[in-house]
C-alpha cells in the first residue's frame, strides 16, 4: 500500500536578504517564511551570516533547509518542519 503524504512536496525555495524565504509547494501554494526568529537560537547561528543564509538555502529532507557542510548531507543541515511551512498563510508571488 503506498504511503499517503499529509503535505505537498516543496519544489522551490527562494531566500531574500531580509531573512525571509519564499517556499513553493507542488500544489501551487506559496508561503513566505520569516526566518528572523531563528537567528536568536544557537543552533541556527550560521544563518546570521547573510551570505550563508542566501547561498546554503536549499531543499533537503523534503523541506526548506540550509546545507551546513555544502555536501547535501541530510543529517547535517538546518531544516524547517514542512507541515508548519504548509500551514502558513498563502501569499502572492513577489515580482522582482
Amino acid at each position: 500500500m503506498p504511503e499517503i503524504s499529509l503535505f505537498y512536496d516543496i519544489v522551490q525555495v527562494i531566500p531574500n536578504e531580509d531573512y525571509t524565504v519564499y517556499v513553493y509547494f507542488e500544489d501551487g501554494k506559496i508561503v513566505c517564511y520569516d526566518a528572523k526568529t531563528l537567528l536568536k537560537k544557537k543552533v541556527f547561528e550560521p544563518l546570521k551570516d547573510i551570505n550563508f543564509f542566501m547561498n546554503a538555502c536549499t531543499i533537503l529532507n523534503g523541506t526548506l533547509a540550509w546545507d551546513v557542510t555544502g555536501t547535501r548531507d541530510c543529517s547535517k543541515c538546518l531544516d524547517i518542519d514542512p507541515e508548519m511551512l504548509y500551514g502558513l498563510e498563502n501569499v502572492s508571488e513577489k515580482i522582482v
